[in-house]
């Protein structure tokens, strides 16, 4: 028997995206997908019903994948994709397994020599990058800042030494409502010299990106709260 296809499906990356954001080429796929891994259902059902396909929701099987997720799951979870019926991985917002549960389930994938299918769709961090000015060609990027104040002024000088020492770009994102907590902990600890770039709201309405040393950055206030963000460190 065929075994189905896994597809990595692109949701919307700004609260103001629309059914015009996403390409056909996924609008098609969904039209045929009816199992899904989710990172929350509610956003995947409101998403699925805005691209106005005509599809019967209620008929859909969504399946939670969070950050609570246990993988042992898996196999039971899989078995839609072992009998042939194709599934879809759903991320909260942009691409899926990135900064998400996703990637276990495509690693599973792997493991069961399963194909997987990724979807064009925009993703914050490429965007941000490029839209930086920084180094595009040598990057890390880290995720999710520890949340303690110390140790995230620990990886934030750490970030900066190896930005300084080898060019690399840092890229790293915050949850929006601790944005201007993080603006204001940058601006301290990084040197006056440094280059911090932040794409905001990126490919929304209110879309913004601004790349500018730490001492500039202190003299002007930007106000991030509840507005999604991409922060990248480096040096021109």
């Amino acid at each position: 028997m065929e075994k189905g296809k896994l597809y990595l499906i692109p949701t919307y990356l700004s609260s103001t995206n629309n059914r015009n954001n996403i390409t056909n080429a996924v609008k098609n796929v969904i039209r045929t997908t009816t199992y899904y891994l989710v990172e929350n259902i509610r956003t995947a059902r409101r998403y699925l019903s805005s691209l106005q396909l005509g599809l019967d929701i209620e008929t859909i099987h969504f399946e939670p994948m969070d950050k609570r997720f246990d993988e042992q799951a898996l196999p039971v979870l899989f078995k839609p994709l072992l009998a042939g019926v194709n599934m879809g991985i759903l991320s909260e917002a942009g691409l899926p397994a990135i900064a998400d549960p996703g990637n276990l389930a495509v690693r599973y994938a792997h493991q069961e020599d399963l194909e997987v299918v990724c979807l064009e769709g925009a993703s914050s961090i490429i965007l941000g990058l490029i839209s930086s000015g920084l180094n595009g060609q040598q990057f890390t990027f880290h995720g999710y800042l520890p949340i303690d104040s110390l140790l995230r002024e620990k990886k934030i000088k750490a970030m900066e030494q190896t930005a300084l020492s080898s060019g690399y770009s840092q890229v790293f994102m915050e949850t929006p409502y601790r944005n201007q907590q993080l603006l204001s902990a940058l601006t301290k600890i990084l040197q006056p010299d440094t280059v911090l770039a932040i794409g905001a709201d990126l490919t929304g309405q209110k879309q913004y990106t601004r790349s500018k040393k730490v001492s500039v950055w202190k003299k002007n206030f930007f106000k991030l709260d509840k507005i999604s963000c991409i922060f990248s460190i480096g040096i021109y």
